[in-house]
């Protein structure tokens, strides 16, 4: 127990007044004679038996009823040791309201949001008017960083709504101490109604700050259930107009009951064009296929759906793609090379590819910047100024295609492959050979075969160079000759695909150009080359979407747009290895269609949804947050557990301890009713 105002202790010694009147009785009595006092002695013995009986019980209700209105103005209360207990005034009391999207979930009583905000009102009436709010949510806005009057507390309260916006514990706690560590009152609390999911609800990361109390009140649900959406994504990475596109999707059941029947819709370009039947058990995950044809060449805006209650907001997943792709490729020939040649003629017959075609002596640096592809077509020299472009451009990721000439200068040649981690070039083999092993063991051809058979009709080659791989170079073989020379094979460097033929791609050294293997060989070096564009992004958060840059329109920042045109914001842009990287900066707080404009210029369709961190709805047990309490051995940190009523009563406890003051007031009048029933009814 404890005294706010321990110094009216002082005033315990007024119990000593009628101790001193009892001891110092100066009534007097009068002396009267008879003449046979045998009955009268024991009479007067009997009465002063019960005349000091009723004295000393007087006295002691008298020193009673003194002592407990003394504690009565001391203000004892009954309090643990960790609170303390001060008398300041006015307090600050930062109220911290989970307003994630879990807390849509539901009880008996209702949704949990409903309820917490139902028992953050039930603390701000359980203090006085005087006293300061802060009321603050996962948004974490302007208006949250200002103390509010009891009132105005109650109308911020009302206000509260679900948001995407996702916070640790952790992060809240600390803008909590932060605002309240900067504020002139003493007496400062800070309470945490959420129902404490385990995704977010870090307890245990915490920094155990003893100077400010925190209070735990978390809410549970009736069940843990709750079906959604988690990604998807295509089979191949080009989508074009015309052709049957292959869909995957996650189905995920976070719940105790299986999902026996289940249905999933697409909907592409606002019509539906697909549906997928699934059943998924309790606490699992199911992929689901959708197969379509796509029809619409650009942008295409589409959207999963499934049906479940009561987590709504990850029931639709949405997502974009451009079936319009251009793949650059620049192609530079050596100077006996003619400008038309198998490559002119397989790329501009293509929609798909764009075409720029160079003679190694006169050279376009610049088209390196908007190639996704570049093809040294049997150069005899790569010349150091050649290298170095060569080597920004593989900086930047992208694709190279080396074939060496007839007349190749070897000692240049394997300088440039020592940059490029590709093995040397040793010698001119002029035996003839047939491509004899596609190595399976690669996934360049994967997709390509349906089967591979001993009895394929493979490419002749009758001059090629022999490789000399070292043991820093990583060279991964594609095709091998009959002699197990390398034909054809790819090496990493840095985000890069390096490839390299050993055979100069002409008719009088191998008849590959005219072989059906060409085109798919060439299509799949472009294919590879294309970067994966996420089909989606999640909203609330600062993600970095990449573009390729246009150098012309250096001075027009791009643009951010929803769809049915409510938003439209100015990204934060930075070029990084020309590529164009756009930064959201938490600007995006909305799912759904969004596209990326430059001088009204579609450059790129854009998706968002919601987070599904919020979707793992496990949520930590009081007997859990008791453990981590115990093991942290957090001094500061108290649980609400029992929500069932009104908790005022507990909050007053644990922010004041239990006021006795009444209890005092009340045995204090207790006992000067004893003491006027003991002088009126006990003779």
């Amino acid at each position: 127990m404890m005294f706010v105002y321990p110094a009216f202790l002082w005033a315990l010694a007024a119990v000593t007044i009628p101790i001193i009147i009892h001891l110092f009785n100066f009534r007097r009595y009068k002396k009267v004679y008879f003449t046979n006092v045998k009955f009268l002695k024991e009479l007067q013995h009997q009465s002063k038996s019960k005349s000091r009986l009723r004295e000393i019980l007087v006295l002691i209700a008298r020193c009673l009823a003194i002592a407990c209105l003394v504690l009565a103005f001391c203000q004892p209360i009954l309090s643990d040791k960790n609170t303390v207990v001060t008398n300041s005034g006015a307090k600050a009391i930062s109220i911290y309201i989970d307003n994630s999207f879990s807390m849509e979930n539901v009880n008996k009583q209702g949704p949990l949001l409903e309820i917490a905000k139902a028992k953050a009102k039930e603390i701000v009436k359980a203090f006085g008017n005087g006293d300061k709010f802060q009321i603050i949510t996962n948004d974490f806005e302007g208006k949250h960083q200002r103390f509010n009057s009891k009132e105005d507390a109650i109308n911020v309260i009302d206000e509260v709504k679900s948001s995407s916006a996702i916070r640790l514990l952790s992060d809240v706690l600390k803008r909590q101490y932060e605002f309240l560590s900067s504020a002139s009152l003493t007496t400062k609390k800070i309470y945490a109604l959420s129902d404490a999911q385990q995704t977010t609800f870090n307890l245990s990361e915490i920094k155990n700050d003893t100077a400010i109390k925190v209070t735990l009140v978390t809410l549970k649900a009736n069940e843990i259930n709750n079906a959604y959406i988690d990604s998807c994504w295509f089979e191949t990475p080009l989508q074009q107009k015309g052709f049957i596109q292959k869909l995957h999707a996650t189905v995920v059941n976070f719940g105790n009951t299986n999902i026996e029947i289940g249905s999933a819709k697409l909907f592409l370009n606002q019509q539906q064009i697909a549906i997928a039947s699934f059943s998924v058990e309790a606490n699992s995950k199911k992929e689901i296929q959708f197969t379509f044809e796509c029809k619409q060449e650009g942008v295409n805006y589409g959207s999963i759906k499934i049906e479940d209650f009561p987590i709504t907001f990850d029931d639709e997943f949405y997502f974009a793609f451009n079936s319009k792709i251009n793949v650059a490729v620049c192609l530079i020939n050596g100077k006996d090379q003619p400008l038309d040649n198998s490559f002119t003629s397989l790329y501009k017959t293509d929609s798909l590819f764009k075409l720029s075609s160079y003679s190694e002596l006169a050279i376009d640096y610049s088209s390196f910047k908007t190639a996704d592809v570049l093809i040294l077509n049997q150069l005899q020299e790569l010349s150091s100024g050649l290298m170095a472009e060569v080597l920004k451009f593989s900086d930047r990721g992208g694709s190279i295609v080396i074939i060496p000439s007839q007349n190749s200068n070897l000692v240049a040649y394997n300088q440039a492959f020592s940059m490029l981690q590709l093995p040397n070039l040793i010698s001119l083999d002029s035996s003839t050979l047939k491509i004899d092993k596609i190595e399976l063991a690669s996934k360049f051809y994967a997709g390509v075969f349906e089967k591979v058979t001993d009895r394929i009709n493979l490419p002749m080659v009758t001059k090629h160079f022999k490789l000399l791989k070292t043991t820093n170079v990583d060279f991964e073989s594609i095709l091998l000759l009959q002699n197990a020379d390398i034909f054809f094979g790819v090496s990493k460097r840095n985000l890069s695909n390096v490839y390299l033929f050993s055979t100069p791609l002409n008719e009088k050294c191998t008849n590959f150009t005219k072989h059906a293997l060409f085109v798919p060989t060439f299509y799949q070096i472009c294919f590879s080359s294309l970067k994966s564009v996420p089909l989606s992004y999640y909203v609330s958060s600062n993600v970095v979407i990449s573009i390729k840059n246009n150098a012309t329109l250096a001075d027009v920042p791009p643009h951010i747009k929803q769809v049915n045109g409510l938003l439209d914001v100015i990204p934060e842009s930075r070029v990084i290895n020309n590529a164009l990287s756009l930064y959201t900066q938490h600007q995006i707080n909305l799912p759904g269609f969004y596209k990326v404009i430059r001088n009204d210029s579609l450059l790129l369709p854009l998706a968002f949804n919601y987070s599904r961190m919020e979707s793992n709805l496990v949520c930590y047990d009081n007997s859990q947050l008791k453990t981590i309490i115990e093991d942290k051995n957090f001094k500061n940190i108290d649980l609400i557990e029992d929500l069932s009523g009104d908790i005022t009563s507990q909050i007053l406890l644990g922010a004041e301890g239990k006021k006795l003051w009444k209890l005092f007031i009340i045995l204090t009048l207790l006992f000067i009713g004893i003491e006027i029933a003991l002088l009126r009814f006990l003779k």
